[in-house]
């Protein structure tokens, strides 16, 4: 056996979920592209975990489930007051996920459909948490979600408890979309791995979202803004990406293993960006990102990933950039509830094997002669 770093290029399941081929993304079959300027989130959900896009009625029906689930238990909300103020945002929702197993009473039925409905209260109730511990650690108390409001519109108005904009509900349903699954990633990987042993559903949300907690994943595009905020200013981008590409440093948000002609998703959020900053009145984001990647485009023939715009988006959107990370959670959660459900339906424990490099015919000695 020969070991491959990273798993690179390995194939570890079948799946009919999402797919990535010849540098197109789809679901289901369906391109990412007419998902992106067509669907809702909820559709696209439904479309996950269902196999098909929903009916007027079937999508009304998710809706309302969505809705229906959308709160949280108290005693989790309780649990949230008493993280430390300096809680990582990403470490905070991975407690509290996993101390949703406490309080459902159906967490360890393994039933098809008792999962299903689990995967749509994970859904409903990730966006809540994440407002939530936004609103606790500024002092503030969290705001119930709006009966019968789509999870984007939820999501803003649990953040600030007010009606959002229609064009801010739009640009973050669509990001939603965009990030709603891909494959076999990082993050959709540890989930299927927890739930191959038969573990629950929550445990296997639990690992994604330690997975996604990384920099290497989820945690990109908050280092983009952290980048840009570093650089400041339009003036400053040649000089500051100049000098890193000199000292050979990585670049966040550039980049993909799975992508050699450019991720596809990063062209909707890049118009996003864009439309976005004329609607505030505030281009500079938008345009040291663009700047920024002619930069590293041209001199290093790396092209954007779906992580470096979204961070000019959110931060438009006026969301503190600790909750990016959190904000992929929420739309990753319907690709990895839909992993879970596959995997259980024809499942296999997962345990790969390992080439071993350490030292051989080593022999016990005796503590008295070590």
């Amino acid at each position: 056996m020969t070991a491959t770093k990273g798993l690179e290029g390995i194939v570890a399941t079948t799946s009919s979920i999402s797919s990535i081929i010849d540098g197109v993304l789809t679901y289901r079959g369906i391109n990412i592209d007419e998902l992106a300027e067509h669907a809702t989130f909820e559709e696209t959900a439904y479309l996950l975990w269902y196999g098909k896009l929903p009916t007027s009625s079937e999508l009304k029906g998710l809706i309302d489930q969505l809705s229906a689930n959308a709160a949280v238990p108290a005693e989790v909300i309780q649990q949230m007051k008493l993280y430390p103020s300096d809680t990582n945002s990403m470490a905070a929702l991975r407690t509290a996920v996993s101390s949703l197993a406490l309080y459902d009473k159906a967490a360890n039925d393994m039933a098809p459909e008792a999962n299903v409905l689990k995967a749509i209260k994970l859904q409903a109730q990730i966006p809540t948490i994440i407002a939530a511990f936004a609103r606790i650690r500024e002092g503030k108390e969290p705001i119930a979600p709006q009966a019968g409001a789509t999870i984007a519109h939820n999501f803003l108005y649990m953040l600030t408890g007010q009606a959002p904009e229609e064009v801010a509900v739009k640009a973050l349903d669509q990001a939603l979309v965009l990030h709603a699954d891909h494959e076999l990633n990082a993050s959709t990987f540890a989930a299927r791995v927890t739930v191959a042993t038969l573990s629950d559903i929550y445990s296997g949300v639990t690992s994604a979202i330690g997975a996604l907690k990384g920099p290497l994943h989820g945690g990109a595009n908050e280092a983009v803004m952290v980048m840009l905020d570093e650089i400041g200013s339009f003036a400053k981008v040649e000089p500051y990406i100049n000098q890193k590409l000199a000292n050979k440093e990585k670049i966040m948000g550039f980049g993909h293993r799975v992508y050699k002609n450019g991720d596809p998703r990063a062209k909707h959020l890049q118009h996003m960006s864009r439309e976005l900053g004329k609607l505030t009145g505030n281009m500079e984001l938008y345009e040291m990102s663009v700047r920024i990647e002619e930069l590293v485009t041209g001199q290093k023939g790396l092209k954007p990933n779906v992580d470096f715009y979204s961070a000019s988006v959110y931060t438009t959107l006026g969301i503190a950039r600790d909750l990016f990370t959190p904000i992929f959670a929420i739309s990753r959660t319907s690709g990895w509830t839909a992993h879970i459900l596959e995997q259980f339906e024809n499942n296999r424990l997962i345990r790969p094997r390992a080439e071993y490099t350490g030292p051989v015919d080593n022999r016990f000695v005796p503590i008295e002669k070590r």
